[in-house]
């Protein structure tokens, strides 16, 4: 007994030195980094003021500290940013659904400006600006080397105002001028039509408004078609929508799901993860739902396109997504300004980030270039003949009167629906499919 007891203290002595050992080296490394930051601000301090005293022109200090704290966040990433006063009540105003600009989502990329998404019905979506598109310079001013916050200061003016950029495009040879009038910028979230028995839900942006606009749209559409069973099935347009809030897109992927995580997301510490689940309730009743996405289609859009998809609640179709897979906190600061700090990555319910990689549609579906418009006049063009057209044919003994006015009706919603082709092939091609999953539906 008392060996094993002497065993004991010996390995107790035994672990004691041993870890006096260990944290010795820890402590000095420890105290050593911490000299080191010290050392690092008094450099900063010393050359902050030399530039005071010595540069050739007076300088205002705050803009050179402002200038310093830009330059220690956007050493992180392309999203973590410092915002003056000025540039976090726009950002508050813009997250409310309207303001002053062109319309413009834009990133940094390989230290260019890079349009991630035009807004709908916006200048720029206007003027055509498109996502992919590099602005390279603003009324002749060159944009290289800036940093994006002041990129986008040089983009901004007074409403009415008149900006040129200058754009350089992928499969056009030479960079081209775009000449736009800066408006008012007022979003409207969610659009909502019926194409047919198709409902089309059209999702800009996520700002306060996001939801609220998604669910009252929704039921209207379905009020004038006369009830669920009327419908065919849904189409979710997230293409070029740049993202917004979090919040929301956890809301509208909670509208077209039952149950089951929506999102998680995982910072530098384990316990600052998070994790979202769908509440019961599905505003659609389960019916048919297709995701459209592009490569506009960043952030908050990737969230939802990814838990509708991992979820198998909705087919997605149409390009890779952007592939904007972090999260930013806004951190208010002491002199009314902010900072935009990446502060996660989340990850869609599969456990998978989308950060660097995008979504990948279930059904890859470019949008063809607009074909040039012909000039043969419809009226002249030999119409197509048929059975129907000949003379003295044999009637059709197996159909009613209703029967045949119910199949003339649905040949002219087929028509409709293939002119739809022309003007926005991604959205005929959702349309068509779930026309063809309602045809596939199994009889009750």
């Amino acid at each position: 007994m008392k060996k094993f007891l002497m065993a004991a203290i010996g390995g107790t002595l035994a672990g004691a030195i041993m870890t006096t050992q260990v944290a010795g080296p820890l402590i000095a490394q420890e105290t050593q980094k911490t000299t080191s930051v010290y050392e690092q601000l008094d450099l900063f301090g010393d050359i902050f003021e030399r530039i005071r005293a010595q540069y050739v022109e007076p300088v205002d200090e705050s803009k050179l500290i402002e200038s310093a704290i830009n330059g220690m966040l956007t050493s992180l990433d392309p999203h973590s940013s410092y915002l003056p006063p000025k540039d976090f009540d726009d950002m508050q105003v813009q997250t409310r659904g309207e303001f002053g600009g062109l319309g413009i989502e834009v990133t940094m990329e390989d230290g260019f400006v890079k349009v991630v998404s035009p807004i709908d019905g916006t200048p720029a979506a206007n003027a055509g600006i498109q996502s992919g598109d590099f602005i390279t310079q603003v009324n002749g001013e060159s944009l290289l080397g800036l940093t994006l916050d002041k990129a986008v200061d040089l983009m901004r003016g007074p409403v009415g105002s008149e900006i040129v950029i200058t754009i350089v495009r992928e499969g056009v040879d030479e960079p081209f001028d775009v000449s736009i009038i800066r408006d008012t910028i007022k979003l409207t979230a969610v659009r909502v039509r019926t194409e047919g028995d198709t409902v089309v839900l059209r999702i800009t942006t996520f700002n306060d408004q996001t939801y609220p606009n998604l669910e009252s749209g929704l039921k209207k559409a379905v009020d004038e078609l006369g009830g669920l069973e009327n419908v065919t099935g849904f189409v979710v347009d997230l293409r070029n929508n740049p993202g917004g809030l979090l919040t929301q897109a956890i809301k509208v992927s909670d509208a077209f799901l039952d149950k089951g995580e929506i999102v998680s997301t995982r910072g530098r510490n384990p316990e600052d993860g998070d994790r979202w689940n769908a509440t019961p309730g599905d505003l659609t009743g389960g019916k048919p739902v297709v995701v459209l996405i592009n490569g506009g289609s960043a952030s908050a859009s990737e969230i939802v396109a990814g838990a509708l998809k991992d979820h198998r609640r909705a087919i997605v179709v149409g390009t890779k997504s952007f592939g904007k897979g972090s999260v930013q906190t806004i951190m208010p600061l002491k002199n009314g300004g902010a900072m935009r700090l990446t502060t996660a990555r989340y990850y869609t319910p599969s456990g998978r980030s989308i950060q660097a990689l995008g979504v990948s549609p279930d059904i890859v579906v470019p949008q063809p270039p607009r074909a040039p418009e012909e000039t043969t006049d419809e009226t002249t063009r030999p119409k197509p003949r048929s059975e129907a057209d000949l003379r003295g044919i044999l009637s059709n003994d197996s159909m009613t009167e209703d029967e045949r006015k119910q199949l003339e009706a649905e040949q002219a919603a087929a028509e409709e629906a293939a002119k739809l082709r022309d003007e926005d092939f991604q959205l005929a091609y959702a349309i068509d499919l779930l026309r063809g999953l309602t045809v596939l539906k199994p009889a009750k």
